[in-house]
């Protein structure tokens, strides 16, 4: 301990040093300095400074700060803007540096006196009226630009309990003080952006920098804070109606609550409230320009309950533009978003900045300055000096960011140390009373390795194959860079049933190369029991509580021996390839026990067979050579290229594309030797307020599969619990017996779902307290030789309470050869989360 307490003494010093050389180093490399106050003396964050005629500026801190880097002295026109506030110039004559000039605001007089007032309706509606006209014109105004961008990240957390849910919270790597409250994330971004119409954009990431971490990137970037209020919607998980929007008269009450002169120029300043609670809305203050009909600023507010995050408590979205002459519009050059969080009983707040400047509206783009990389790093843009960033950061931090900076940047010497590695293993590696149960975990972090041991619990599970049955598990993970772009994986599982008396072992050792094609090579085998339809359409969890209290025991499986090998890569961008290949034994099953919980007269468990129940198995014992051969395709598909790898980001604006092949070889019997051929398409349609369409189409065909083995049907997945698991309902048919229309033939599937997200429910009186959103649903299934199968569906979905907003419930029509069926299929999310 004697070692370790010397280097916290050491990093002590260190970091008191560091704090005095950064607050010099402030005001010395800074140009022109000060701070910005109201006429109390109060500071004011977040106001725009800046050269008139120009984007070269800054914006204050928190606490009213700022620095104003200027190339050369001289005579200059200073303006200070800030929103309520009214906008001052200063000129000065700058003879050295560094230049101090603190401004005082006084808050804006706003009046009414040249407003005509109608009897009728507020004068506010006439403006929105002609601001919706323009909303287009407005949105499409700059065809194209470069600027300089920043951007801040901030999240601060609060009396943080030291256990949820029974599992320990921790101090995050020390960013707790002993009140449990601290900064737990920090960060800078500076970058060169580059736009052009209709959607081409750029981004350049000059430098990035994680407070604790200098070897982390920031995710913050230019297109993440690109929100504008000319879109008829912003997409905050909810698609949030603009003030401005087409159809916002429907949704905003306005009142002019006065106008004043920026210039020779009106601004009328509007107070935005929702016409429903509850809505997909806004509320608070927009400022807008007369005659020019564009946006001055906007302040404004929604929360958790309108996005439907329920852990959000509320958004705060503060924009401020400036007048380009030459281009005859408003322009942003500022953007703040604060907002705070709330969810088992973790609290705190956090707040994103974004600054830009010197915008260029007529570069000489060439065709090769876009593609679909939309942002990329400089290479060591996370290695920069504190000199550096004291240098070029336009946003001065504040004292308790410098604070962390220093403290967290210090400490991570002693955080990498063996010392301190080792010290923190040793506590998180102690073994608990409970651990061979439930589980436990052993790790060395200096050396990179982790040994983790699964316990039977919660994994018990009942069918009537194995009867009660669970397992165990060990993984031993090994990571070769601190981002774990580079990893190997091995384990090895046992499960064991107790009716059936077999013990089965399976394992798997895998590689992954690295992050940017995602080279990936895997080599499994083993003896497990298998459903019939690999795609698992009823989970154990389900089958147990199915079987031992309604005694139907839906999961039908067969025992399957096997050894394959795995691989995946990206083959260019938006070409992800998948091939397995391997050796399989399959064995038919049969009930081993009848034991029931809750004994029901009217009903028998049915045999292992899914094809009738009867004793005679489904599939006789044979062996096959099976090779599946995935393409991935994501048409135009976006990514951001980071120094440790490549971030897909995919492409909305069209479907995703899955083409496959199956193949069955050498098998024992030569009848099941086949061939399928499959293709699948996939997308989420956007549709703004109205919500969001979400389809999956499959299709796919046999050859020479007339007498192929069950196993390797195409089945599809039913489901006759009257319970759904999953979040959306695109790739289930909830009244489909799971499986009745399993093929060795041609065969199309389709699933539709719409989610209204509010946009009827939110208009409904009484019911839109509620915060319910409206689902509809359409599925279809052809087979060969068959009649179509269809079902309708017509739900309510984000049911719960308060935060916990998990439950769904759907009411069911289907139809199939003239026979009608209709239930109501009850959503449990949540078990989604714990499969």
């Amino acid at each position: 301990m004697g070692v370790y307490a010397s280097m916290k003494e050491t990093i002590y010093m260190k970091r008191t040093l560091l704090s005095l050389f950064l607050l010099i180093s402030a005001m010395s490399s800074a140009q022109v300095v000060g701070t910005v106050s109201d006429t109390q003396g109060n500071p004011l964050p977040y106001v725009n400074i800046y050269l008139e005629n120009s984007y070269t500026g800054t914006t204050s801190n928190d606490e009213g700060s700022y620095s104003l880097d200027l190339s050369e002295k001289g005579d200059y026109t200073i303006v200070f803007q800030f929103l309520g506030y009214k906008t001052e110039k200063k000129q000065v004559s700058i003879t050295q540096f560094p230049y101090e000039l603190d401004m005082q605001l006084a808050e804006t007089t706003v009046s009414l006196d040249e407003v005509v007032v109608s009897t009728s309706e507020d004068p506010a509606y006439r403006i929105i009226r002609e601001t919706i006209k323009r909303r287009k014109e407005n949105l499409d105004r700059i065809s194209a630009f470069t600027a300089k961008f920043y951007s801040r990240g901030l999240w601060k957390v609060k009396d943080v309990p030291e256990r949820i849910l029974g599992q320990e919270v921790g101090d995050f790597e020390g960013a707790l003080d002993s009140t449990r409250t601290g900064i737990i994330y920090l960060s800078e971004t500076i970058s060169e952006i580059a736009y052009q119409k209709p959607d081409d954009f750029r981004e350049r990431i000059i430098a990035s920098k994680v407070s604790g971490n200098d070897n982390g990137f920031s995710f913050n970037s230019a297109q993440d804070a690109n929100f504008s209020f000319y879109e008829n919607t912003i997409n905050l998980n909810a698609a949030i109606v603009s003030p401005i929007a087409n159809s916002a008269l429907g949704y905003y009450r306005y009142k002019l609550d006065g106008v004043f002169y920026e210039g020779n120029k009106l601004i009328n300043k509007i107070i935005v409230t929702p016409r429903r609670p509850k809505d997909r809305v806004w509320k608070g203050v927009i400022y807008i320009v007369e005659d020019d009909w564009q946006l001055y600023g906007a302040e404004l507010t929604t929360d958790g309950e309108a996005i439907q995050v329920p852990f959000i408590k509320e958004l705060v979205f503060k924009q401020n533009f400036t007048f380009d002459d030459e281009e005859k519009a408003w322009i942003k050059i500022s953007q703040t978003i604060d907002f705070s969080f709330g969810f088992f009983g973790f609290n705190g707040d956090g707040r994103f900045i974004a600054n830009y400047s010197d915008y260029d509206f007529s570069p000489a783009f060439e065709r090769k300055d876009f593609s679909n990389e939309v942002l990329f790093f400089e290479p060591l843009a996370n290695k920069k000096d504190s000199l550096y960033w004291e240098q070029i950061r336009p946003v001065p931090l504040t004292l308790e960011e410098v604070n962390d900076y220093t403290k967290k940047d210090s400490l991570q010497e002693l955080r990498k140390s063996k010392v301190y590695l080792d010290s923190l293993d040793r506590e998180n590696n102690k073994f608990g009373l409970l651990d061979p149960l439930f589980g436990y975990s052993y790790r060395n972090s200096y050396k990179k390795w982790s040994l983790n041991y699964e316990g039977p619990l919660p994994g018990v599970n009942f069918n009537t194959v194995q009867g009660w049955n669970g397992g165990a598990g060990l993984n031993f993970f090994k990571w070769y860079d601190d981002n774990r772009t580079r990893w190997f994986s091995a384990n090895l599982n046992a499960t064991y049933g107790i009716s059936e008396d077999k013990l089965r072992f399976t394992g798997s050792v895998t590689k992954n190369f690295n992050r940017i094609n995602r080279l990936r090579l895997t080599l499994a085998g083993g003896n497990r029991v298998s459903q019939f339809n690999a795609r698992e359409p009823i989970s154990p969890l389900i089958n147990s509580v199915s079987s031992l209290f309604f005694e139907r025991n839906y999961m039908k499986v067969y025992d399957l021996t096997y050894a394959k090998v795995g691989y995946s890569q990206e083959w260019f961008n938006g070409l992800r390839v998948f091939v397995n290949s391997g050796y399989e034994k399959r064995k038919p099953l049969f009930n081993t026990t009848d034991y029931v919980t809750l004994p029901n007269d009217d009903v028998d468990y049915t045999t292992n067979n899914p094809i009738a129940n009867v004793p005679e198995p489904a599939i006789d014992e044979h062996e096959i050579i099976k090779t599946s051969f995935t393409a991935d395709i994501t048409f135009g598909q976006k990514y951001m290229t980071y120094p440790d790898g490549k971030y897909n980001l995919g492409n909305r604006k069209y479907p995703a594309l899955s083409l496959g092949l199956e193949n069955g070889t050498g098998a024992s019997n030569s009848d099941y030797n086949y061939t399928q051929l499959k293709a699948r398409l996939t997308q989420t349609v956007d549709m703004g307020s109205v919500g969001s369409l979400y389809y999956n189409l499959r299709g796919g065909t046999f050859l020479d599969g007339d007498n192929i083995s069950f196993v390797d049907f195409q089945h599809f997945n039913g489901n006759q619990t009257r319970v759904g698991t999953s979040f959306r309902y695109t790739n289930v048919f909830n009244l489909l017996p799971y499986y009745e229309l399993s093929t060795n033939k041609s065969y199309f599937e389709g699933h539709l779902e719409h989610d209204f997200k509010g946009w009827i429910l939110g208009k409904i009186p009484l019911i839109n307290q509620l915060n319910f959103n409206l689902v509809a649903g359409a599925h279809m299934l052809s087979t060969e030789d068959r009649k179509p199968y269809t079902e309708l569906s017509l739900g309510i979905d984000n049911l719960g309470w308060g935060k916990f907003r998990f439950l769904r419930i759907d009411y069911v029509h289907s139809q199939y050869e003239g026979n009608h069926k209709g239930a109501f299929i009850f959503g449990l999310k949540f078990l989604n989360l714990l499969d």
